[in-house]
């Protein structure tokens, strides 16, 4: 098939226009960070496609909208007309990708953090600069993992350590109830909090009915090197910080390190140890004097 060059031109700018197998069709990846969009903008979606008799959509495991079936020639102007609602087009190879973040603290009644501020701030910086490796970043706002962050290159979750004063403690046992990790058991009487176990998802902090226990700032984990497919590792800590800035800042940090020292033909995760990660690590720590950080 002979497309026009003009087109072909335009489409090797592009990194979310993925080749169909067994066709000369393509899918086109959009941008929706944290798979947030406007009612207006997912109606200029509809419009846009149903004036070219195009059909469904497919919404993706990372928050975005993937158009199929699309012939090359269609693409431009497509992409054309939903520019004009705000939507642009994603990115797919090595490149950092569509940003994804859970409802954090604006809805979800197990967050520790809000995410969409930080999803903004590393979308508006980040997203869809060229990198050796593909690079993900995603947000959850609690340990329950909504968004598989530590299963991406560059994963922020966000923690909250229990603080209990056991001199008020009536031991009711509500929080150890709760406690999903069996961090909070009984011994002779006392209830008592076993840190190795504690994973800082705060939700005994909430399910005390005495107000008891109490929660610290909340801690931004940040991790690096996670990967999913067929072989998913999670990623390694690299620090923990106590503000949304400082973990805005840290994310900088760790996606100008990988620009500058990662390679291509391998991933984040395979590529960690030649990169220093440690050295790095130590520096970050040093840098943002980060609270409670853990040795790998």
């Amino acid at each position: 098939m002979r497309v026009n060059p003009e087109i072909l031109r335009f489409l090797e700018q592009k990194g979310a226009i993925i080749p169909e197998k067994g066709s000369n069709l393509h899918t086109v990846r959009l941008r929706i960070p944290g798979g947030i969009i406007s009612t207006e903008q997912l109606l200029g979606i509809g419009r846009a496609l149903r004036t070219r008799g195009l059909g469904a959509v497919h919404l993706t495991t990372r928050q975005t909208i993937e158009i199929p079936h699309l012939a090359l020639e269609k693409i431009p102007p497509l992409l054309k007309a939903l520019g004009k609602t705000g939507i642009y087009l994603g990115a797919e190879h090595e490149e950092i990708v569509n940003i994804t973040a859970c409802p954090g603290t604006d809805r979800c009644r197990l967050s520790n953090i809000p995410t969409n501020t930080l999803l903004e701030r590393l979308d508006r910086l980040h997203f869809g600069r060229e990198m050796p490796v593909r690079v993900r970043i995603a947000i959850s706002a609690c340990p329950n993992g909504c968004m598989s962050e530590r299963l991406s290159e560059i994963g922020v979750t966000g923690l909250r350590e229990p603080i209990r004063n056991e001199g008020l403690c009536t031991a009711c046992g509500t929080c150890a109830n709760t406690c999903r990790e069996k961090a909070i058991t009984m011994v002779n009487g006392r209830l008592v909090l076993d840190y190795t176990r504690c994973v800082q998802c705060g939700m005994c902090i909430d399910s005390c009915p005495f107000h008891i226990i109490r929660g610290s700032k909340p801690r931004y984990l940040v991790t690096v090197g996670g990967r999913r497919g067929r072989h998913p590792v999670i990623g390694r800590e690299l620090v923990r910080v106590d503000s949304e800035e400082k973990a805005g800042k840290v994310v900088d940090r760790v996606v100008d390190w990988i620009y500058r020292y990662a390679y291509s033909g391998s991933t984040l995760t395979d590529q960690l140890d030649s990169m220093n990660f440690k050295g790095f690590r130590d520096r970050i720590i040093k840098e943002f004097a980060a609270v409670e950080n853990r040795e790998p």
